[in-house]
């Protein structure tokens, strides 16, 4: 069955959130883990291009894609089509018991249009987590090192290795250790706020993170570097010009794996295929999740051939890991970024919101900064110059959110709204999206 199409128009018919989602949300406290939050408690009826549609009938403006899983937009007919054929004729067998075709094309996909040209092997998983911690699994095994090396302000997930990778303490981490050993954190290259300027950040920033991997760990000593080639959850921080290539560099030259966590930037999100190939970065692993699958859980782990077979039989995999209806959701979700170019379509929307958020940097003294790519952009708060400004943020999102407009916050000091459209979002809806923010901002 095709899809109901969602008509793409704003419209709010109650308060946000109205009267079915706030009953439904009764319900949720008595029935969901208080741990489980959500940034917007509308309840969703259903969703498609760059409009949210709640059980009260209001239709809200979409600048979340589900944090970058709906690239091709939620319910895309095609993924749809591709998803309930598969169910139709089998939901699961378990590659590992009774393999099937799709599980191998997608590998075929995905050893095809990741970074570089060397001979690649893939393996599917379920989610970002799951993907960066078998990205490790590799590196250990394949060279035969433990140290890890990650990043400040790095979001790299929830399961206990994962948490100890990550930067953030709350909420990701707080009373959930202790953590994995043999992980050490470098400095980020982090141009507004780098203390030396954004022109400097690049090559400093570089040095002073090897300088610290060699006299604190030996790089002889470190299996893998892992880094979000724009970071994600640490605040949308697209790192200086240099610095992903001089890391590169470094790994090559002392043997370490150069893991790319792609989870968020993955799939044309940031007006490359991958945020990777901006700079010509060839990693040696990529980890993918989110918009792999047009909002099917599914993940990968891509990489050089020698790396990913170095691990024994039975070594990778998981019960769910390549699903068969997720599988079948990726093929068709792949297919619709390349023939509608969703790529280039990425870097329009990025034009377009850069153009207009840096007006606003222009006139609201709280907007310190402007970044991002494609459609992963970012505006960072700040009050007294350059402070970090959490409470403004929250009241941007609240008056955002009574709007109609879905938004997210992020950051270490929780001073960054993200966004992240849908690709196939029509340049009416960002406008009218943006000038909801463009209200906001003028209220504080």
């Amino acid at each position: 069955m095709a899809p109901t199409e969602v008509a793409q128009s704003r419209r709010i018919v109650t308060e946000i959130p109205g009267p079915k989602s706030r009953a439904i949300q009764q319900r949720r406290s008595s029935a969901v883990a208080q741990g489980v939050g959500s940034v917007l408690p509308v309840y969703v009826e259903r969703a498609g291009g760059g409009i949210v549609e709640d059980v009260d009938g209001n239709a809200l403006i979409d600048f979340g894609s589900g944090i970058a899983v709906t690239n091709v937009g939620n319910a895309n007919p095609r993924v749809v089509e591709r998803a309930a054929e598969q169910l139709g004729r089998f939901t699961h067998t378990c590659f590992m018991v009774n393999p099937y075709e799709a599980y191998v094309e997608v590998c075929e996909a995905l050893n095809r249009i990741t970074p570089g040209d060397h001979e690649k092997r893939s393996v599917l998983l379920n989610s970002g987590a799951e993907a960066v911690e078998n990205a490790v699994k590799v590196a250990r095994s394949a060279t035969g090192r433990q140290a890890v090396v990650v990043f400040d302000h790095a979001y790299h997930g929830r399961t206990n290795l994962t948490m100890g990778l990550t930067s953030k303490n709350m909420p990701y981490k707080q009373g959930f250790g202790p953590f994995a050993g043999e992980i050490h954190r470098m400095p980020m290259a982090y141009p507004y706020r780098w203390p030396t300027g954004p022109e400097n950040c690049g090559p400093e920033a570089a040095a002073a993170a090897i300088d610290q991997i060699a006299k604190q760990v030996g790089a002889e000593n470190v299996a893998a570097l892992v880094i979000e080639p724009i970071q994600g959850e640490g605040g949308f921080i697209e790192p200086a010009p240099g610095f992903l290539p001089a890391l590169a560099e470094f790994c090559r030259a002392n043997g370490i794996v150069f893991v790319a966590d792609e989870v968020q930037t993955g799939f044309a999100r940031t007006g490359d295929m991958f945020a990777c190939d901006h700079e010509g970065v060839v990693p040696d692993l990529i980890a993918t999740a989110k918009g792999i699958a047009g909002g099917l859980p599914l993940a990968a782990v891509t990489g050089r051939a020698e790396l990913m077979d170095a691990v024994h039989g039975g070594g990778l995999g998981g019960t769910y890991g390549g699903n068969p209806a997720a599988c079948a959701a990726a093929l068709a979700s792949l297919e619709v970024i390349e023939s509608e170019d969703l790529t280039g379509r990425a870097r329009e929307i990025g034009e377009l919101m850069l153009d207009r958020l840096r007006s606003f940097a222009d006139r609201f003294d709280v907007v310190g900064d402007v970044r991002g790519r494609g459609a992963m952009i970012a505006i960072e708060l700040v009050s007294d110059g350059r402070t970090p400004d959490p409470e403004a943020v929250a009241q941007v999102l609240r008056h955002c959110h009574s709007r109609g407009l879905v938004l997210l916050s992020a950051g270490t000091y929780g001073n960054v709204i993200r966004m992240l459209p849908p690709l196939v979002i029509g340049d009416e809806l960002l406008n009218e999206g943006l000038n909801i923010l463009e209200e906001a901002l003028a209220g504080l």
